[in-house]
């Protein structure tokens, strides 16, 4: 079956390749000059007279209007190339996220299935690149509408352009005319390819934060096609809804980074695998004891939660899409200021509840802090972002040891990270958010011309900002749900005890992470 996966998956990349034919957003091929001598003579001037013309001289107001232009032109071209600069710069810090995913899963898990985690981590966003490519843009930010009716549609899903790029820039729709920071900041100049590659690795964090939670027991392939599902028919769906012009945003939805966007979708479909694959061997004792499966190398979750918190400087301040100064170092202080916060309360709860500073509780808190703040962090204080790190810390203690008493087995604890407090983050807009800190805007300008409700006060935006939560909740856990249990029912996407118990990087990769070391024998 693995073979089959793998012949398929070069199989489609290589019948999938786009046409040679250049796609509807690149520009059209100069039309060839037409040859002098076909020209029309102008305007019956004869030509002895029009050469013998002289030139009339420019006033010092023409010749200052002429300098000015100019130069405005050369800043506006300036601006372009600083400001597609700072996208890509920062795509490249969120795609280094992936390396943090990948070390603070392998490190919380045991040392027996480190490669295969490390794998999934590896492979999860080039399964993300091809399948975002081929239709996932399309399917987030293409045109909905007809010829006859542009509206009809768009509320819903992209469908015009649909495969690899090919249709008009409707890219990113967070505010009116391709505007970022809700309408603050015009991107629309920013090259297409830029922009793709920026949302790009979102939809590949999104997909990484499953890996974490289906840990230690979920088959390599199965994971895999999941992967592909959530680049196609999950993600760029509420993408559509929240970034792209959808009925979301329309009502005014406000999810600056991505606390549903990214962590929540991420987090309702890893909980809905996790239901469904059922708990680790030895995880639960039956008398219903919890058995606690230590990870085997917190010096590499450590580095991991690092470069997490790095990466996250590029997540946030880098979701203004364009170079605004003040923006960014607004953003940055506030999305720090929940991490710190977020940190020192995991800690203290850990350590109160069970009696020692747990290390693993005080990355995820740090973490918690992070995907709690990157919904309003554009729009509140640096006294709100520390509120909310300080609960969001709060939170994820308590969502670990509360999921561990219900049974549903997350080896990362990535639901109370990224599910749980993703969503508190999402509502915090509608508690914290302070209008006239949309960066010079309010958010009743910002939605002005989008059809939908405008912002009040926060009671309104607070029934906003929890329509969006249970539409991306029954959204994601429905489509996650028929895609898990299509898999386990066909292919399968639990491994076999034996080979989870032995591990499966032997299993899965014929192959250990730690070659001419004695690993401990785990007891269970």
């Amino acid at each position: 079956m693995r073979r089959f996966l793998a012949l398929g998956l070069l199989a489609l990349f290589v019948f999938t390749l786009p046409p040679t034919t250049s796609f509807a957003q690149e520009p059209a091929a100069a039309t060839e000059a037409t040859p002098a001598a076909d020209a029309a003579p102008a305007a019956d001037v004869p030509a002895a007279d029009a050469a013998a013309a002289p030139e009339v001289p420019k006033t010092p107001a023409e010749l200052l209007e002429a300098r000015l232009a100019a130069i405005e032109e050369t800043n506006a071209n300036q601006k372009v190339a600083m400001d597609t600069g700072w996208v890509i710069i920062t795509a490249m810090l969120v795609f280094f996220m992936n390396l943090g995913f990948a070390t603070v899963e392998s490190g919380m898990c045991r040392a027996k299935n480190c490669v295969n985690i490390l794998s999934k981590n590896f492979i999860v966003f080039a399964v993300c690149s091809l399948c975002y490519w081929i239709v996932g843009w399309g399917l987030m930010f293409g045109d909905g509408g007809t010829d006859t009716d542009p509206s009809a549609g768009q509320q819903y899903i992209g469908t015009k352009g649909l495969f690899f790029v090919s249709g008009a820039d409707n890219s990113p729709a967070t505010g009116g005319d391709y505007k970022g920071v809700y309408g603050s900041i015009n991107w629309a100049t920013v090259p297409l390819w830029a922009k793709f590659f920026f949302q790009l690795v979102f939809t590949g964090t999104a997909a990484t934060i499953v890996s974490g939670a289906v840990a230690e027991r979920i088959k390599y392939h199965s994971f895999i096609l999941f992967s592909a599902a959530m680049s196609i028919l999950i993600y760029p769906v509420v993408g559509h809804w929240v970034w792209g012009g959808g009925w979301l945003q329309d009502m005014g939805f406000a999810d600056f980074a991505g606390s549903t966007q990214v962590h929540s979708v991420g987090g309702w479909a890893a909980l809905v695998g996790v239901l469904v694959l059922g708990p680790r061997i030895g995880k639960y004792s039956k008398d219903g004891k919890v058995n606690g499966i230590p990870g085997h190398s917190m010096m590499a979750a450590t580095i991991g939660c690092l470069i997490l918190w790095f990466g996250w400087f590029g997540f946030n301040p880098g979701s203004t899409m364009a170079l605004d100064p003040v923006a960014i170092a607004d953003i940055a202080v506030t999305t720090n200021t929940a991490a710190a916060l977020a940190t020192l309360t995991a800690t203290a709860t850990a350590w109160i509840i069970l009696g020692k500073p747990d290390l693993g509780m005080t990355l995820n808190g740090c973490l918690a802090g992070l995907v709690a703040v990157t919904a309003p962090c554009a729009f509140i204080t640096v006294g709100d972002s520390a509120i909310i790190g300080a609960i969001a810390g709060v939170f994820v203690v308590l969502g670990v040891i509360g999921f561990d008493r219900l049974k549903i087995d997350d080896p990362v604890g990535a639901t109370s990270v990224h599910l749980l407090n993703g969503v508190f983050g999402t509502i915090c807009v509608g508690i914290f958010s302070k209008p006239d800190l949309l960066h010079g805007r309010t958010l009743n300008d910002a939605l002005k011309g989008r059809g939908g409700i405008l912002y009040t006060g926060k009671a309104d935006q607070l029934i906003v900002q929890l329509t969006g939560v249970a539409a991306c909740c029954i959204y994601v856990v429905v489509v996650s749900a028929i895609v898990w249990l299509a898999l386990k029912y066909t292919i399968g996407i639990r491994v076999a005890a034996e080979e989870e118990i032995e591990g499966l990087d032997k299993g899965e990769h014929g192959n250990v992470s730690y070659h001419g070391f004695v690993m401990e024998t785990p007891s269970h």
